[in-house]
């Protein structure tokens, strides 16, 4: 997920010696969640504060936020940025209360607390601290030795009493237990199930989710690991649907859609869309209410195109405001307005640029396909992305 990117035959569940703590009756169960991610990292160069997260109108529209991201080191959780999740202080300017961080020795600041306090302005807000991402899933390959004990550093790191009660669970971005992301794992493919068995047995009835692939390819991720087997321990998986065709990958092209919701003619990877990832997650065992679909809040674009339609020739990546390839949405609905729409998603050509991102016409649509799936809802990467009021996210929530 941009800088630490984010980024299975059917299971019988009775495993044996399965002793451990079931998610609640109705954990994962029913539609209507509207998840989105905010990066730690927003407060810098984006920023984006949790503030915004209110006075945008998101706050209002979602069920559960993913705080992103805390690392996987030694075996166990640690802080990710220490500065901005618990020692920057907002003045009162900044603050989502009005009121400058308090100086009182101990107190907590930085984004922890602005949570707390968004989470008083609304109290069904559920709010899960992960772990990961795409640079920091190596060190899982470390904690799966011994589930246990990671279990019981991330769940006394979550429920540190110097942010009591800003956090309601734990999410999981391991990318990608027994495969290849930025790092390769061999953990084997029951690694996964044996992870989240410990830390759903830690954390109880505290909601416990785990980022996973979309890969819904013959023999790709998904089958790498026991998805099904692992999502009896989870309240839900958030399927990440997005990042199937970038231009790092393949800076000549073709050009794609980096989150198409079906397949089309010319895909130029077999299994790469969402309803894959979905039909073949639901095969190996995964409950449709256990799944969110991904929305990325930011489009993918190749330069030195001159095909509108996908499949076109380039030179490489469109330059972007911070990662070649990668721009907002709220930067791209006026730099390079859609022209067109594939597979469910939007595309543009501007120039020589092309670039694929969902509008909120598109994010509408794939939030009415996860309703229509029985999924448990959507899930976005990642806040910063939206307009200052928030036009995807509202476009997303009024379908769910």
């Amino acid at each position: 997920m941009l800088r630490m990117r984010k980024r299975i035959a059917v299971v019988a569940l009775a495993l044996a010696g399965a002793s451990v703590v079931a998610p609640p009756a109705d954990a994962g169960q029913g539609q209507g969640k509207v998840m989105a991610y905010f990066a730690d990292w927003d407060v810098y160069a984006r920023g984006y504060h949790v503030k915004d997260i209110e006075t945008s109108g998101s706050a209002a529209k979602l069920t559960h936020i993913n705080y992103a991201f805390g690392n996987v080191t030694g075996g166990g959780c640690a802080v990710g940025d220490p500065w901005a999740d618990h020692d920057m202080p907002y003045d009162a300017a900044t603050s989502v209360s009005g009121q400058a961080d308090s100086t009182e020795p101990g107190a907590l600041h930085g984004s922890f607390n602005q949570i707390r306090e968004l989470k008083k302005l609304h109290p069904k807000l559920k709010v899960l601290w992960s772990f990961g991402g795409w640079t920091w899933s190596a060190g899982f390959t470390e904690a799966a030795k011994n589930p246990a004990a990671f279990a019981e550093s991330c769940y006394n790191l979550v429920n540190d009493p110097r942010w009591a009660g800003v956090f309601d669970g734990i999410d999981v971005d391991w990318e990608y237990p027994n495969a290849c992301g930025n790092t390769c794992d061999t953990s084997g493919p029951k690694a996964f199930t044996e992870l989240v068995k410990a830390l759903r047995a830690k954390f109880g009835r505290q909601l416990v989710t785990a980022a996973i692939t979309a890969d819904g390819s013959a023999g790709g991720k998904i089958d790498a690991t026991e998805y099904g087997a692992a999502s009896r321990y989870l309240d839900w998986y958030n399927v990440m649907t997005y990042d199937y065709f970038v231009a790092g990958a393949s800076p000549n092209g073709p050009t794609a859609p980096h989150s198409p919701l079906r397949a089309y003619p010319g895909l130029p990877s077999a299994g790469f869309y969402a309803d894959a990832a979905v039909q073949k997650l639901r095969r190996q065992g995964v409950p449709s209410a256990k799944m969110l679909l991904g929305l990325g809040f930011y489009g993918r674009g190749w330069d030195g195109v001159t095909q509108k339609q996908p499949g076109g020739t380039a030179t490489g990546p469109a330059p972007g405001t911070y990662e070649a390839g990668v721009e907002d949405y709220k930067v791209l609905k006026t730099k390079c307005p859609a022209n067109g729409k594939i597979a469910g998603t939007a595309y543009a050509k501007c120039g020589s640029q092309w670039w694929s991102y969902d509008t909120p016409e598109t994010a509408s649509a794939k939030a009415g396909y996860a309703k229509s799936q029985g999924l448990g809802g959507v899930f976005a990467w990642e806040l910063s992305g939206d307009t200052a009021n928030a036009e995807l996210l509202r476009a997303v929530a009024r379908r769910c």
